[in-house]
């Protein structure tokens, strides 16, 4: 990916989040858009780690747990507004993938899994558990962000999905350029090397534990500011963010889009948050569709949804 491709991407996504909303039948789908860019954000942040390192996590969801509840709990005990509970949540995610990573990204293929694995279902039980401090399966509210109030004052006046959505959109912008520029970095390189061969990249000289580290650390950040927006936009919350099935569609959303596809993963995510709304109509059998669905695209499209679509258009281009 050259320079030219890096803002040719990020000029794609701006304009269909300019352009989108001139589609919309109602404001209901402005908050559909916003869980999109949310959902799209944590899975940037898994192609960091599963596309560019080749390491795997089914327990990211626990991060986004960590942000989302950093977002309720810091203005309630401490006083903080939201949006420094919202770089506290980050920080904190970062510290403990950082403690926990060095031990587990130790291990290799399932094992590795199985231990991700481990640390988010045990984040989902202590936030379902400590009912007097997060409300327990219940969940509790999570204070208002306050910025729409500033922007009315400032003559803008935006609904709250219109709110929602442009803020997510731009955090969503932001983080595709930060990983767009990961990509090519001497960082990015280098977790790309060990992600073709780990014998390989140490060979070059190569730090491959840093390196799989760091690209824990940023993905965990990844899925915890993706968290805190979901908190904050829904003005609630409940361990369910944490959940085991939470990360399974983050990992899903990776892979269905393109795992080494920024843009391929955020189509990913778009077609697994819009699927689920498009399915009602089957009723019971939604999750048997969803299933096929994602079935048939893993046999006939292995490397992901839009890798494999430009790959058929490039052979018959040539």
């Amino acid at each position: 990916m050259n320079m030219q491709s890096k803002w040719t991407q990020i000029a794609i996504l701006v304009a269909l989040i300019v352009i989108l909303p001139v589609f919309f039948p109602s404001g209901y789908y402005y908050r559909v858009g916003a869980l999109i860019f949310v959902n799209a954000l944590s899975v940037v942040g898994l192609v960091i780690l599963i596309g560019f390192a080749g390491q795997i996590s089914l327990g990211h969801a626990g991060f986004a747990g960590i942000g989302a509840f950093s977002c309720a709990l810091l203005p309630v005990h401490f006083g903080l507004h939201p949006a420094i509970a919202v770089l506290v949540g980050a920080l904190l995610s970062a510290l403990i993938a950082g403690m926990i990573g060095r031990p587990i990204l130790r291990l290799q293929g399932y094992y590795l899994a199985v231990a991700t694995l481990g640390f988010g279902v045990l984040m989902s039980m202590v936030l379902t558990n400590e009912r007097e401090l997060t409300g327990g399966p219940d969940g509790m509210r999570v204070a208002d962000l306050g910025l729409r109030e500033v922007l009315r004052d400032m003559g803008l006046k935006l609904s709250g999905g219109e709110f929602w959505y442009a803020m997510c959109g731009l955090v969503l912008v932001i983080g595709v350029w930060v990983a767009l520029n990961l990509y090519n970095s001497p960082t990015g390189r280098a977790m790309r090397a060990l992600h073709g061969s780990e014998v390989a990249a140490r060979t070059v000289g190569i730090d491959v534990a840093s390196k799989k580290l760091q690209a824990f650390v940023i993905s965990a950040i990844y899925a915890s500011v993706a968290g805190s927006l979901l908190a904050l936009q829904n003005g609630f919350i409940t361990p369910d963010v944490a959940g085991f099935m939470h990360s399974i569609e983050m990992v899903t959303m990776t892979v269905l889009g393109g795992v080494g596809s920024i843009l391929g993963a955020i189509l990913g995510a778009a077609i697994l948050t819009l699927l689920p709304q498009v399915l009602t109509v089957f009723a019971e059998y939604e999750q048997l569709v969803l299933g096929a669905v994602m079935i048939l695209v893993m046999i006939f499209l292995p490397r992901g949804l839009l890798p494999s679509i430009a790959a058929k258009l490039r052979g018959r281009g040539e």
